[in-house]
């Protein structure tokens, strides 16, 4: 359901100023959001104002400012944006190039997490790769189930999505999972899938088929060492539950 507001964060610092009509090239040089981001940093910018920054430009009669707010505003929230860039919402200005720029800067950032996830020594605990598995799975339309799949001292050695399904459930075969752990030589693997619905309570299949995981890859001698269960805003640790 679309809201009759802007969520939380969409608005920015100009929407009152009479100057909003106006091309932001016209504006005064303290209200322009590049300029802004480059004398104070991107946090001081709303997310209208970042992702105006992205777009570079609006269309006649509206800036780039009003332009990222109607996106915002079509898609729901900033989370639902960037789930599916390529399927964004279609508003007036948005065309093929500044939607390939909203696609590469959260590439981007997934990169730079997925990066910083392998640099590390090893994953110690849940939170050591909730991040990326978050930047990877949170706000997506259809329940993903993942692997991350890990060497002998815990290191990252690759990521992979094994299977799509509906809006509240995946199909999990662990025959799949065995052949993608082998494929990338892995000792361990941290599962993960999202909960659309935005609850990250583990169900019963979650319970059930992480128990099946991990007997069956007992067989083969990787460890399973945790289940993420990715909701709105709140990751559960399965292992932390005492449910691995």
């Amino acid at each position: 359901m679309k809201q009759d507001v802007p969520p939380r964060g969409v608005g920015d610092a100009v929407s009152s100023m009479t100057y909003t009509t106006l091309p932001i090239r016209q504006w005064p040089e303290s209200e322009r959001p590049r300029e802004r981001l480059l004398r104070h940093g991107a946090s001081a910018l709303s997310d209208a104002e970042l992702v105006a920054v992205l777009l570079g430009s609006g269309v006649a009669g509206r800036d780039a400012v009003a332009t990222a707010r109607a996106l915002l505003g079509e898609a729901g929230s900033l989370g639902r944006l960037l789930a599916d860039p390529d399927h964004m919402p279609r508003v007036a200005g948005v065309g093929p190039v500044k939607r390939a720029r909203i696609v590469a800067a959260l590439e981007l950032a997934r990169r730079s997490l997925a990066e910083g996830l392998c640099e590390r020594p090893g994953i110690r605990s849940p939170t050591d790769s909730a991040a990326y598995l978050e930047a990877r799975l949170r706000h997506l339309g259809q329940e993903v189930f993942a692997c991350l799949f890990l060497d002998t001292r815990n290191r990252v050695l690759a990521y992979e999505e094994l299977f799509r399904g509906t809006i509240d459930a995946a199909s999990v075969y662990p025959r799949e999972v065995v052949r993608a752990c082998l494929r990338h030589h892995a000792s361990a693997v941290i599962l993960a899938h999202n909960h659309p619905s935005g609850v990250a309570e583990p169900s019963r299949a979650d319970r059930d088929i992480t128990r099946l995981l991990v007997d069956t890859l007992a067989l083969i001698d990787i460890r399973v060492l945790d289940h993420l269960v990715i909701g709105d805003g709140e990751t559960v640790s399965m292992a932390s539950l005492g449910m691995v």
